[in-house]
């Protein structure tokens, strides 16, 4: 029984409890990325002499957020139906075709495939 209760209280890596370890976050929000540098670094390679405001960098990244946890939780639903447990790339594709209008969906899956690609050879 007393070992029952010390196994309950006590915490992994020495903390006693959870709420006094150090939590950090990058971001706005805990779990969501922000990718305004990347947002960046593409309008600079189409539009050199354009700029973009705060506001509409903020809007931009909940967009991207948006549609990545709507595409990730599309591909785990694809498969859990399919009874795995590996999430696949062909998951993803499927999920994107499923989410995305055509074109954006067939540009979106090719410069996808093209960039895994170029990191599994690099």
């Amino acid at each position: 029984m007393a070992r029952y209760i010390t196994k309950k209280n006590r915490c992994s890596r020495g903390h006693r409890h959870p709420n006094s370890r150090k939590k950090t976050c990058s971001s706005t929000e805990c779990g969501r990325r922000n990718y305004s540098l990347y947002v960046n670094r593409v309008l600079k390679e189409v539009v050199p002499q354009s700029g973009i405001s705060s506001r509409t960098l903020d809007m931009m990244n909940t967009v991207i957020n948006d549609i990545f946890e709507r595409i990730s939780m599309e591909a785990s639903n694809l498969m859990y139906f399919r009874n795995r447990c590996t999430l696949t790339p062909e998951d993803v594709q499927k999920a994107v075709y499923l989410l995305l209008p055509r074109k954006l969906a067939k540009h979106a899956v090719a410069f996808g495939s093209d960039a895994v690609h170029r990191y599994v050879h690099s």
